[in-house]
């Protein structure tokens, strides 16, 4: 709808006449499976005499009033906008109205479980969709106090950012009422509520300050069994004790709930003092390391966001990545420094950094501080610049100015401007001041343009090997040409032992095109030189000569597990930057991968490996190659270390590449039985991720399919049965999966996400060049006439990646060039599909070579 996407100049312009004091929102969850009822009291000043107007996206609107005087919803309610016009100094207004339940994972949204029945409601409102529920002025340096009265069924569990009331029981029996407490002034997208029959598990903790902050972690009944709790409450003190030290503020909200929602779109989501989590993180079967380690990550992620993002927040959304990134970097130093997750820096750099420097290889590469005019915008920069590339240029400002000035500069930061709006200039200035450091011209270079540099060693020695000199080259793409500071550790690794060891490392600054290293001068040259020891620096590192042939030969003997994944991240750059052959990659990771021990390693290796079978080997050897890489998977899972997370992976790995009858039988055989590998338990997931393998195949129909759903009738079997119909190779499958999705609009977000997998796997290539134009005629429609979330995941997650081939890359530069007007954010998508299918070909063409 054209009111929906507001713009950075409304915002402030609504800014410049309005200041929100309160909210009182009362909500009827007891009208049906459709609407509930909303009614909204909002207290404001303003301009006198002033216009603006109040956002909602509402089925009715039954009352409009602005301080006294009704207004006829009809006139003045459209767009999503309830317009306010001849406003007062101090003005009061009430909305009374029948807002939608969704089934979207966007404003509130309602699911049945289909084990029991039961209803499970929850909210999700970043970033504009609290409006989806109440009347609000849906911008966050618009913040105010949020009261919540909330009519639900007696025997649920109602949940807000306060701590829960007392219901007050009616006289029916069956229905009460919570009235919470006004919260401190916040955002309202970080307001919330959580409703239904959740089981919950209660505990407290003593905050730094002697304040019992009440704690708990709920899940719906049905997974309730599969909770560990006191593990989460574990994390969750480690975290509070090591936020509260460095930051030197206190935990600023009533109580911490941790809730684990279903069809949950996102990892987690910061509500202040109400946090939800996606079910993926309730492990109902075996889960890998990197799962695990990446919950832990995500309690700390969100917990950061309790200072940062929801003490403090930005003014505008294109300081967006100030919270993201933040997040990001301190709940990566906090799981390294306060958990049992030591290597977590390892993790960082074999995930976030390779989902960063993929990101910003794409054409639709930003600055960190990315211009953000609408909402639109907003909804596309939650990506890897956001998040990841953000994180990585923190952890590199840390380094920059200290650790210990950081961590005072952020404290002071939020001292100063608790409750209230930023933007990063507010932040950098306490960074100035703790550091030293002047920041303004770092901040542009680092932060105000876009691109990744790359780092190469230079390196002359004499006769006897020793280092005659020693530079570090600097280079930048051509669009974005950016040399930019860098601080920087070099090692140098030889072999003792039969293992690759560090023997030497210096850490300096580089800066410019060049940076001479004259401490590295008269040093004997080592077997293998690290550019970028200890991952400070966020850029891409070429191997020299010497040191490729020594990881080609002796990758898996480098003892420390971070150089390990830079020097996999370094072969996998040049893999997808064609400067070596895709079959090289393929070659190198299957020699090395079964001595692997870091989980987050393994997984990112194994996909990579999948993607280069897939899409960048020659079209011409794809087929043998990706049989090649099946056969050796199933050989290393065969010789894996039994219950190991490297057997787990292996498996799932195999399935996803099987590619001919023999590999199917095997899935098959471990399927149902007929093989076992000791240590591996074919439990529910895993038996379902084999099925998935086998309806690629061909090899398993719809009852299969149905029987498998009969045994295991939950809400994660239904997602999992819809992946493996639309992952079934005929054309009726397809067909049937595609108008499931396109012609219909009732399948709930986690299901359009698997069958979306599904329809696009691999295996069923072939099947896919049919939906080209299908795929072009959609996106339009799809992208006016669904929620955000929903055509987003439509559009990336159909587009037919797995053809790579210059019939795809021709029809999506035909669509763009017919659409020129479409909308900026559907472009970029499409943009960055494109990118992936340029790559490929770029890809194909050398390994041809």
């Amino acid at each position: 709808m054209p009111g929906e996407n507001l713009t950075r100049i409304e915002a402030q312009e609504r800014r410049a006449v309005v200041d929100t004091q309160s909210y009182a929102v009362t909500l009827d969850l007891t009208k049906g499976d459709e609407v509930f009822g909303s009614r909204s009291v909002v207290r404001f000043t303003a301009t006198p005499g002033a216009s603006t107007f109040i956002d909602l996206i509402a089925r009715d609107v039954r009352e409009v009033t602005l301080n006294g005087v009704q207004l006829e919803p009809e006139v003045v309610y459209a767009d999503s906008r309830i317009r306010l016009e001849g406003l007062a100094a101090e003005n009061e207004l009430v909305v009374d109205a029948d807002c939608e339940y969704t089934n979207t994972g966007e404003g509130l949204h309602r699911f049945v479980d289909p084990v029991d029945g039961e209803v499970y409601l929850y909210t999700q409102f970043e970033v504009p969709d609290s409006r989806r529920v109440f009347a609000v002025f849906e911008q966050p340096d618009l913040k105010a106090t949020f009261q919540f009265t909330v009519t639900a069924p007696a025997a649920w569990q109602v949940v807000s950012n306060q701590p829960t009331p007392e219901p007050i029981p009616h006289d029916d029996g069956h229905t009460a009422t919570w009235g919470f407490e006004p919260t401190p002034r916040i955002s309202s997208y970080i307001t919330a509520l959580i409703a239904g029959p959740y089981e919950v598990v209660r505990s407290e903790l003593t905050n730094a300050e002697g304040r019992v902050i009440p704690l708990g972690v709920f899940a719906r009944k049905s997974l309730w069994e599969h909770v560990d709790a006191d593990y989460i409450f574990e994390k969750t003190r480690q975290g509070f004790a090591y936020y509260e030290e460095k930051f030197g503020y206190p935990y600023p909200f009533a109580k911490y709930d941790q809730l684990f929602v279903p069809e949950f779109n996102a990892g987690a989501m910061e509500n202040a003092g109400a946090v939800t989590f996606t079910e993926t993180y309730v492990f109902r079967s075996k889960v890998t390391d990197a799962v695990k380690e990446r919950r832990v990550v995500t309690i700390l992620h969100e917990l950061a966001h309790m200072w940062f993002g929801d003490l403090v927040t930005m003014k505008w959304w294109n300081d967006l990545w100030l919270n993201e990134s933040f997040a990001e970097w301190a709940s990566t130093i906090a799981t390294a420094e306060a958990t049992e997750w030591t290597e977590a820096w390892t993790t960082f750099n074999a995930m976030e950094k390779t989902w960063a420097y993929r990101q910003d290889q794409l054409p639709s590469t930003h600055p960190v501080v990315a211009e953000i005019n609408d909402l639109e915008d907003v909804q596309v920069n939650f990506d890897g610049i956001t998040y990841a590339k953000g994180g990585s240029v923190l952890k590199q400002l840390a380094a920059w100015v200290g650790i210990d000035a950081f961590f005072s500069g952020v404290g002071a930061y939020f001292h100063k401007h608790a409750f209230s709006n930023t933007e990063l200039s507010d932040l950098l200035v306490e960074l100035e001041r703790t550091s030293g450091r002047e920041l303004s011209s770092w901040s542009k270079k680092w932060l105000e343009t876009a691109g990744v540099n790359t780092l190469s060693p230079v390196i002359d020695e004499d006769v006897d090997g020793r280092i005659t000199r020693f530079r570090v080259i600097q280079t930048a793409p051509a669009d974005y040409a950016t040399i930019r500071p860098h601080r920087l550790g070099i090692g140098f690794y030889d072999l003792q032992d039969g293992a690759l060891v560090r023997t030497h490392r210096v850490e300096i600054d580089v800066d410019g095109d060049v940076t001479e290293v004259a401490e590295l001068k008269g040093r004997q040259r080592p077997a293998l030189v690290l550019l970028n020891d200890e991952d400070l620096a966020y850029a891409k590192i070429r191997l020299d000569d010497k040191s490729l042939a020594t990881a080609i030969d002796h990758l898996s003997a480098i003892a420390d597990p971070l150089a390990r994944s830079l020097v996999w991240g370094a072969a996998w750059d040049q893999t997808r930057d064609a400067e070596t052959a895709a079959s090289d990659y393929v070659d190198l990771v299957l020699r090395n991968i079964g001595d692997e021990t870091e989980s987050t390693t393994i997984r990112t290796t194994l996909s990579q490996l999948l993607l280069a079978a897939n899409s960048y080997v020659a079209p011409e050897n794809r087929e043998a190659t990706r049989a090649k890489v099946a056969d050796a998977l199933w050989g290393l899972l065969q010789e894996a270390t039994p219950g190991s997370d490297l057997q787990l992976q292996l498996a799932t790995s195999f399935a996803s590449a099987a590619s001919t009858p023999t590999h199917w039988e095997h899935v098959r055989r471990l399927r149902e039985g007929e093989l076992v590998l000791e240590g591996l338990t074919i439990d529910t997931d895993l038996s379902w991720q084999l099925l998935i393998s086998l309806a690629a195949g061909g090899v398993a129909d719809g009852a299969a399919i149905d029987a498998a759903l009969a045994e295991d009738n939950t809400a994660k079997g239904g997602e999992f049965a819809a992946q493996a119909r639309a992952a079934m190779p005929t054309a009726e499958a397809k067909q049937a999966a595609w108008s499931a999705l396109i012609d219909e609009d009732t399948l709930p977000n986690t299901v359009v996400r698997s069958a979306a997998a599904g329809f696009v796997h691999p295996a069923t290539r072939d099947q896919l060049t049919a939906f080209i134009p299908k795929y072009f005629d959609m996106l339009i429609p799809i992208w006016e006439g669904r929620t955000y979330q929903i055509a987003s995941y439509l559009i990336e997650l159909l587009y037919p990646a797995p053809l790579a081939n210059v019939e795809l890359r021709d029809a999506t530069r035909a669509w763009l060039a017919a659409h020129a007007e479409a909308p900026a954010a559907l472009r970029r998508i499409v943009h960055e599909c494109l990118a992936g299918v340029e790559r490929a070909l770029t890809a194909q063409a050398r390994d041809a070579e």
